[in-house]
């Protein structure tokens, strides 16, 4: 069985565990304020173009989404995001739980547009009763999307300044960051993330870490105190330098973007070798998801050999399922599926 479920199917990139081997018995302070972690927190910058970011390391998607959010938001407001957005439809309700609303706006294609964010704003501010209504205080949207779609140059400038006209900061879900970057339709650079994002992350567990996120810090009123944060929602690693060995590993060469753009070619063959059999997609991009729309036997017939994800019913005879390619997916895996396509 070859498994196409998702992309933290495997361990790590042979780097990092050789980087753990080699520094196995280093000693060092605790909680990410070790020499190792200041490096990798340099690297940082450096890549993001960023040398005024605050950087923190912590475990993993979910206690960072909910860090940063719980983080920003004061308690009566919420955050508004695409209805398809992670933390709206899999997170298990963990911003709900820090006491903050998730506020889905209508997804087009996984995305939100920049004059959602302003209607969603003006209808709550004229709203005569707007102080018995939760608040939108934050936007957050993924890259890429949970359909693996990416957002342009001009649509997050857009986005943007709707956020600065309304005085409402951008946190940018980078869980797939290096696919999204790395698509071959993608018109922007880390350094471009930088500077629309108030703060993002750099995805480590889905793109070649054990474990781990980034988080980048741009907005200077959003620095104070964030690692009182980190701490109450348990994403503090007492032995931190784990996570600092990481980034450094992928981040130092530009290893990161050299295994995303793997993913997202491999992906691209899957896909060519479905439309070249006539099969329709749920929807199309150039990130490192496939979607194809199967009839009930192939749907079947396939998942005897691969594994791969049910993601939705089209009609009675079709099913629209997920493909999902990995920093470790192997030319011999693709080539046996695509065989069988």
């Amino acid at each position: 069985m070859i498994l196409f479920y998702s992309d933290y199917l495997e361990g790590a990139h042979p780097r990092i565990l050789e980087r753990l081997v080699e520094t196995n018995m280093m000693q060092t302070p605790g909680y990410g304020e070790d020499p190792v972690c200041e490096e990798a927190k340099d690297i940082v910058r450096s890549v993001c173009r960023a040398g005024n970011a605050d950087v923190h390391f912590l475990v993993g998607g979910t206690q960072t989404n909910a860090t940063v959010i719980s983080s920003v938001l004061k308690p009566y407001q919420g955050v508004l995001c695409a209805s398809s957005g992670h933390i709206n439809v899999h997170e298990t309700g963990a911003i709900e739980h820090s006491g903050h609303k998730v506020l889905p706006l209508a997804a087009e294609n996984g995305k939100i547009k920049a004059c959602q964010i302003r209607e969603a704003m003006e209808q709550h501010f004229q709203d005569p009763s707007a102080e018995h209504i939760v608040q939108p205080g934050m936007v957050y949207i993924s890259f890429p999307t949970e359909l693996g779609t990416i957002y342009s140059k001009e649509e997050l400038t857009e986005i943007k300044e709707a956020c600065s006209d309304w005085e409402v900061p951008l946190f940018i879900d980078g869980a797939r960051l290096g696919y999204g970057l790395e698509a071959s339709d993608c018109n922007l650079l880390l350094k471009d993330i930088a500077e629309f994002a108030d703060v993002f992350y750099i995805g480590g567990t889905k793109q070649g870490a054990l474990f781990g996120e980034a988080v980048v810090i741009c907005n200077d009123n959003l620095k104070k105190d964030f690692r009182y944060n980190i701490k109450q929602n348990g994403g503090m690693l007492a032995k931190g330098r784990l996570l600092g060995i990481q980034f450094k590993a992928l981040l130092e060469d530009g290893l990161y973007f050299k295994l995303a753009r793997k993913a997202d070619r491999q992906a691209e063959r899957i896909s060519e070798a479905f439309r070249a059999k006539g099969y329709g997609f749920l929807i199309e991009n150039h990130t490192n998801q496939v979607f194809p729309i199967l009839p009930e036997e192939v749907e079947k017939d396939l998942s005897r050999d691969f594994g791969f994800e049910f993601w939705q019913k089209i009609d009675e005879h079709h099913n629209a399922v997920r493909f999902c390619t990995s920093w470790a997916t192997s030319d011999e895996a693709v080539d046996q599926l695509i065989s069988r396509i």
